[in-house]
């Protein structure tokens, strides 16, 4: 017995896995297929043309245990249009989300609630009688912040992009 390497594992974890893959046809469906065969949930899934517009970098946010994720790792990479997967949990990337949020904000609450979403470096995109619709951009957790400090307000709708990231410095994300 004694000390296994890492950290126990929690059975669902989150992670967040890059592609590059070929802007084809097909691919994401067989993307998404190699995570259901082994019972995974993408919780979020960003796809985007890359430099080259031969191709697309996509983000995922999945949950589940670390031991499944490697296996789909190795089969990710051996699909043909998938030019490298990879794991990105424990590294250090640059990762931002984006949010829209509608917000009930009469005219009482307007002042808190715009002085709110300054701290938050919100934008304001829409403002009528009745609602604000405010943009804000970071981290996963400052985004799930800024949803349960103005929860109490009344959000009317919530749309998030999910994450992106990039490897900080030289580094390649993929």
């Amino acid at each position: 017995g004694g000390n296994e390497a890492g950290p126990t594992m929690k059975n669902s974890d989150k992670h967040t896995i890059s592609l590059y893959v070929a802007n084809k046809p097909g691919v994401l469906i067989r993307i998404a297929l190699v995570f259901a065969r082994r019972g995974y949930n993408i919780d979020s899934l960003v796809v985007s043309e890359g430099h080259d517009p031969s191709f697309s970098h996509m983000t995922i946010s999945a949950t589940g245990d670390r031991k499944t994720l490697d296996q789909i790792l190795k089969q990710l990479n051996k699909l043909v249009d998938v030019v490298h997967a990879k794991d990105h949990t424990e590294d250090p990337v640059i990762e931002r989300e984006m949010a829209l949020m509608k917000v009930r904000c009469p005219a009482e609450k307007r002042g808190e609630i715009l002085q709110m979403a300054h701290v938050f470096d919100c934008e304001t995109i829409d403002l009528t009688q009745d609602t604000i619709t405010l943009e804000v951009t970071g981290e996963t957790a400052k985004l799930d912040n800024v949803h349960t400090m103005f929860n109490p307000f009344g959000i009317i709708e919530m749309v998030r992009t999910g994450k992106v990231l990039i490897m900080p410095g030289p580094a390649s994300s993929f």
